[in-house]
């Protein structure tokens, strides 16, 4: 007897992590089925996955994007967030326009596959708390806190510490008096990783680890004095937890 295809709902559909998602879905089309997408600029690519995965639903925030089709229906990110039909709902967004799907999402039980760690650094005891009180599951997409989660997933004691890792970014050996020369070109070359322009320009400053460390506090209730930083440059380790 085959499994029930899962119901995704992809926000941010049009982003480095949408797009990845949505190579899952194609390498797995017996495991899931997209039923919501949603972007905020690209109207071009998101029209082309609307063509090719077919969802009942769609959000697009800019208004002059001429995506009206009577086989999908226009809802908001929340909306969409909450709709019974989903199963899942990947929150790909970045910055502030997270939050409020990603705290529809739980309020309504349903499990939320997490890369805009801005909802849990902004609201994260309230979406916490809310995810507990109605049965929903946070699953982080960072690769940081993917690994720390696996760690935890299977081992009953309760972890002591959690290591977050870091390659230190591009500027990691320059003298600060070289830091007043770089230039956007620079920043926006991470040295191990592809990812949208925020997040890299945010390791570059290592402002992306300070709101990890935020976002692991949410997600692992774990105090802050137990979460450490530690400069990697190999990126070969993602994370460690300690028993």
């Amino acid at each position: 007897m085959g499994s029930i295809r899962k119901k995704l709902a992809v926000l941010g559909s049009t982003g480095s992590i949408g797009q990845q998602t949505l190579q899952v879905v194609r390498a797995f089309p017996n495991r899931f089925h997209i039923i919501g997408l949603s972007a905020e600029k690209n109207t071009d690519l998101l029209a082309r996955q609307i063509n090719e995965f077919k969802p009942r639903f769609v959000y697009c925030s800019d208004k002059r994007a001429h995506l009206a089709n009577a086989e999908y229906e226009f809802l908001s990110l929340e909306d969409i967030a909450r709709h019974p039909q989903v199963d899942i709902v990947v929150i790909a967004t970045s910055g502030k326009s997270g939050l409020n799907p990603t705290l529809a999402a739980v309020k309504a039980g349903k499990n939320v596959a997490l890369a805009n760690k801005e909802s849990l650094v902004m609201a994260g005891e309230i979406i916490t708390n809310a995810a507990k009180k109605n049965g929903a599951q946070i699953l982080p997409i960072d690769s940081e806190h993917s690994a720390i989660w696996q760690c935890l997933n299977s081992e009953a004691q309760k972890a002591t510490r959690l290591i977050l890792t870091a390659s230190g970014g591009p500027f990691y050996r320059y003298l600060p008096s070289q830091l007043d020369r770089v230039t956007v070109k620079q920043a926006l070359k991470h040295p191990s990783w592809h990812m949208g322009r925020k997040v890299t320009i945010d390791s570059a400053t290592m402002m992306n680890k300070g709101l990890e460390v935020i976002e692991a506090r949410w997600l692992f209730d774990m105090e802050y004095e137990n979460i450490k930083i530690l400069i990697h440059p190999q990126s070969i380790v993602h994370s460690m937890v300690e028993f």
